[in-house]
């Protein structure tokens, strides 16, 4: 009992949350970015009101240090301190809540360890995605929350001002922040009732974040309204099917550890109003499954509404451990121990020894780690390439393949060969009819060369660069000079099927 539940949980917490941040400033030191961080970094290279697929707040957050040109270890360092005081947040958040029980603080150590033990959180303590923002507002509303329902005259104005800055910047880091939103004010309402709708103080905080998020409505009627369709369109997703569910069911479980799930038994052994915390986690949890029945949603958007679970997932773990189920505690520990290392693990070491490396020039065996790697190397070389052939631009054919060459071969602007509304069309627009640029391809997601009648007139392959990790090949890069472009995309997988 003393190993999980010592005297002092305060003082373990803490070693625990240090440790963890440690942990994260070396991978992010030691790993490339990913995918979506780069994307944000970017936001934060080109400063404005909002962007194509997101609110803004995650490029404004990172926008001094991309100004001072700081590192990506240094870069990095903001998710891990998000992480930490999103953890330590619901640390304090659990004491809170389950004062004056004497198993408090065994129960907020514990929300800290079913934290600390969830492997996708992990990711979000290394890069940098608006859901690393929105856990720490989720906990911090939480907080809020549950200060004006504790107020028998539901709060002072300063307390109501306060949840309105923290619902404005909540919606300024993720547009799924409207559930939490809907937590909040299902919260407030099965508490104090309808009478609560009749305090001007509600309605001033409500005008605050509507105010807050100004910005993104403003550069949304610039823009045609382009975030809102997509994300409509995107939200819809395509034909409901129960088996996509089912496995996104299972990809949560795996994702976030079934620690977390004994937050079913902490919230049936909560009484009072603590027991309609439990909305923000049941609201966007509850849709973000339905939503996958169109395969539309993705794993790391449900964390925000689980650890808004994790005090009543620790209050869950303290209550099995008085009740005498020490051993399956114990196991579930060690069972997520073994995944965050091992998840951790085989993304330091880009997939060794579970998968195997390869020099393939095209489509290699599938590694997902092969992708946090070798694409600094790229955009240097795609700078030197492109000023060798005098040519002013990147291009790629799937905007997935844009953001890292976005960053690393800053300034070199990216252009998107396809017909699909994204980011980087409103950054760099396209290519114009007749261009020349430097075509990348991966050969992760090697695309047939885009020639005429729908792409260049011509494309002369420059160079085949090798990415490798720890002396393992991983993935090729091909370098195109491609000159005039027809205008006329229709970019193709190289091993798509034919019909």
């Amino acid at each position: 009992m003393q190993l999980l539940f010592p005297p002092h949980a305060g003082a373990r917490a803490g070693h625990v949350l240090w440790a963890v941040f440690a942990l994260h400033a070396l991978l992010g030191a030691a790993l490339g970015l990913s995918v979506d961080e780069a994307h944000y970094l970017l936001y934060a290279a080109h400063p404005a009101l909002s962007y194509f697929d997101h609110p803004p707040l995650v490029g404004w957050v990172q926008w001094p240090l991309v100004a001072l040109q700081a590192p990506v270890a240094v870069l990095r360092l903001l998710p891990g301190l998000l992480w930490l005081a999103t953890v330590w947040g619901v640390y304090r958040l659990t004491l809170r809540i389950f004062a004056p029980n004497p198993m408090a603080p065994q129960a907020a150590l514990a929300a800290v360890w079913v934290l600390a033990l969830a492997p996708l959180l992990h990711i979000l303590g290394i890069g940098l995605l608006p859901d690393t923002l929105l856990m720490a507002l989720t906990v911090a509303l939480l907080w809020q929350t549950w200060t004006l329902v504790q107020s028998p005259t539901a709060g002072t104005l300063g307390n109501w001002l306060v949840l309105g800055v923290l619902l404005g910047l909540a919606g300024l880091s993720k547009y799924t922040a409207v559930f939490t939103a809907v937590a909040v004010g299902g919260c407030l309402l099965a508490v104090h009732g309808v009478a609560v709708l009749r305090k001007p103080r509600l309605w001033a905080a409500l005008a605050l974040a509507m105010l807050m998020v100004v910005p993104v409505a403003v550069w949304n009627a610039q823009n045609g309204w382009i975030s809102f369709t997509y994300q409509v369109a995107h939200g819809k997703g395509s034909v409901w099917q129960a088996q996509h569910v089912l496995r996104f069911v299972l990809t949560q479980l795996l994702a976030y550890g079934p620690l977390l799930l004994l937050g079913w038994v902490g919230w049936r052994r909560s009484t009072g109003p603590v027991v309609w915390l439990l909305l923000f986690f049941g609201l966007p949890f509850a849709l973000f499954t339905y939503l996958s029945g169109g395969g539309s949603s993705l794993p790391h958007w449900t964390a925000p509404a689980w650890v808004a679970l994790a005090p009543f997932a620790g209050w869950g773990v303290t209550t099995w451990w008085q009740a005498g189920r020490r051993w399956a505690v114990c196991a579930l520990v060690a069972m997520q121990a073994l995944a965050c290392v091992a998840l951790l693990g085989l993304m330091l070491s880009a997939g060794w020894p579970l998968v195997a490396g390869s020099a393939a020039a095209v489509a290699p065996p599938p590694n997902p780690f092969a992708d946090l790697h070798g694409w600094q190397a790229a955009g240097a070389r795609a700078q030197a390439l492109a000023a060798q052939q005098q040519l002013d631009s990147v291009a790629v054919q799937n905007w997935t393949l844009a953001s890292r060459l976005g960053w690393y071969a800053r300034p070199l602007p990216v252009h998107v060969l396809d017909s699909g509304d994204s980011q980087f069309r409103l950054w760099a627009a396209d290519l114009p009819v007749g261009g020349n640029t430097l075509l990348v391809d991966w050969s992760h997601m090697a695309y047939d060369l885009p020639v005429a009648p729908h792409g260049f007139a011509s494309c002369t392959l420059l160079e085949t660069q090798q990415a490798s990790h720890w002396g393992m090949p991983l993935a090729s890069f091909r370098f195109y000079d491609c000159r005039g472009w027809s205008g006329a995309p229709q970019p193709r997988l190289t091993l798509a099927p034919t019909s």
